[in-house]
């Protein structure tokens, strides 16, 4: 309630003088008429009967001559904004807070989300290549400028490169990374870069003495002398994967100790990649050259006879399978196999190719289909971890013998393998039934053996039961089935080996209709 007694102004003064903030009163004509305790620490240069509008505090001034309600500035190491406010007889107040360690901790949460996003896009560029060139090109780029003017990553190529260090570099302004060799004797100019290169994780420091001539093969012309240098090493998994080289001009202000550990954190991460892509990379290289030495091969010529094979890996990601097919010219025509290892993928490659090198060595000694199924029988059986693997093949082995009306004597034995089918001229299929038991299951397997004449025009078809056991169809899934191959071969009699093939591959491929499937192989023979 108000008593209306009198204010009493030494109490109002210990009020003011008691707030946080500064209070500058000013009358109607712009005159400072009351300061508090914190305005005159703040503002010493604020007492009664200063004009405002033509004070020492430019930001304050400036304001009153504007007719302004606020203002920020920095004052004597002080971060202060003031607010103005109204009063009865066009009177007027100033508020003015110090906030410099709200916009410090304001600036440090900005700066901390802006490092965590680098980071977090950093992460992902450099994740998401598995290439060495595309890892090298992420770490330059990135950088830049967030970090520094120039970025450059000096690393040793791997094997069987030349032993010289390589560099990769990107400035501000550049459309693309370049790339160049640089002598040891030029690594060894530039203070701090061998050992960097040596993997050497002492706690890198800023470098704002650095000589142009020391950097000058490695920054971009006309960089000139360069400001602040920050060298940091790329740890890879084995040891050191090169080093990173972040330059500034001289107008930026040089590195802090947040970017130091930034720029440390980044060239961590930088390394770790192009170390895991080096790693790909050789593991590409080794699995490039097993599946091409597991791969069906490209047939021979034989004289008098036409050949082509068709195959499908299981796998969408390996062309490797357990299917296989192989063709041996011996004297006479021909020695040719086609297989089926049980299971599929890399561990049915395997024993793919533990059969035909098999095969390979004992044809030397053993050319009759019967004998020499056998024989690898025997081979596939004492083959170390033979009885642990439990792993058989099914397999066709054949001899083909031109004969002189041009027509061809295939001598088969089978060994648990589907029947090849004959596709006579006239649009006839006849099955060779060979039988037997599969290759590298029991020591006393019995194996079949039959032979048939190949007349001119006719054709002999061996196949894997990824054919026939292809599941697929229009509506229900359904196997692609004996009778639906032998409609499509009666329907291509007269096509050459190559022809039938690609058909019979194009209608399995149409029943299958995306789905997965087992592997597939073909190998089609007639007289040429």
């Amino acid at each position: 309630m108000h008593t209306g007694r009198p204010a009493d102004g030494r109490l109002t003064r210990e009020l003011l003088d008691g707030l946080a903030e500064a209070v500058v009163a000013i009358d109607p004509a712009g005159v400072v008429t009351l300061v508090n305790a914190t305005a005159a620490e703040l503002l010493p240069e604020l007492v009664p009967g200063v004009g405002l509008a033509a004070c020492a505090v430019p930001a304050l001034a400036q304001a009153a001559r504007d007719d302004a309600d606020t203002f920020e500035t920095e004052h004597h190491g002080r971060r202060l904004h003031g607010l103005r406010r109204g009063l009865a007889g066009e009177r007027r107040v100033w508020y003015v807070r110090d906030v410099t360690e709200e916009r410090a901790r304001t600036d440090a949460l900005l700066a901390e989300r802006s490092r965590t996003a680098f980071l977090a896009q950093a992460g992902s560029r450099l994740g998401l290549s598995l290439h060495r060139e595309q890892t090298l090109r992420a770490a330059v780029t990135l950088p830049v400028p967030y970090l520094a003017d120039a970025a450059v990553v000096v690393h040793l190529p791997p094997p069987p490169a030349e032993d010289e260090p390589h560099w990769v570099r990107y400035a501000a302004g550049d459309s693309e990374p370049a790339t160049g060799v640089a002598g040891w004797p030029t690594v060894k100019s530039v203070p701090a870069l061998v050992e960097a290169l040596d993997g050497d994780l002492t706690e890198p420091s800023p470098w704002p003495d650095a000589e142009p001539a020391d950097l000058a093969e490695l920054l971009p012309a006309g960089f000139g002398r360069s400001g602040a240098v920050l060298i940091s090493p790329m740890p890879g998994a084995g040891g050191p994967a090169g080093a990173l080289i972040l330059a500034r001009r001289p107008g930026r202000t040089g590195f802090d100790k947040r970017e130091i550990a930034l720029a440390r954190e980044f060239a961590g991460r930088a390394g770790a990649a192009l170390a895991a892509a080096e790693l790909y990379g050789e593991q590409t290289h080794l699995a490039r050259v097993l599946q091409n030495s597991l791969l069906p091969p490209r047939l021979p010529r034989l004289p008098g006879v036409t050949l082509a094979g068709g195959y499908r890996a299981a796998g969408d990601s390996l062309r490797i399978g357990g299917d296989f097919y192989d063709l041996f010219p011996t004297p006479g025509g021909g020695l040719f196999a086609l297989g089926d290892v049980c299971g599929k993928g890399v561990g049915a490659a395997v024993l793919t190719g533990r059969v035909r090198q098999s095969l390979q060595t004992l044809r030397l000694v053993e050319q009759r289909p019967r004998e020499l199924m056998e024989l690898l029988n025997r081979a596939l059986l004492d083959a170390p971890g033979a009885a642990e693997r439990a792993q058989f093949t099914t397999i066709l082995l054949g001899t083909l013998s031109r004969e002189p009306d041009g027509g061809l004597l295939v001598r088969v034995a089978g060994g648990g393998h589907p029947a090849p089918l004959v596709v006579r001229a006239g649009g006839g299929i006849d099955t060779v039934r060979v039988g037997g038991m599969p290759v590298g299951a029991l020591t006393a397997a019995r194996f079949a053996e039959a032979e048939v004449r190949l007349a001119p025009g006719d054709l002999l078809l061996a196949y894997t039961d990824g054919v026939t056991e292809a599941r697929g169809g229009p509506a229900e899934p359904a196997m692609f089935g004996d009778d639906r191959l032998r409609q499509a071969l009666a329907a291509a009699a007269g096509l050459p080996p190559a022809a039938l093939v690609d058909r019979v591959l194009q209608l399995v491929d149409e029943w299958l209709g995306g789905h997965p499937h087992d592997d597939i192989a073909m190998l089609a023979v007639a007289a040429a």
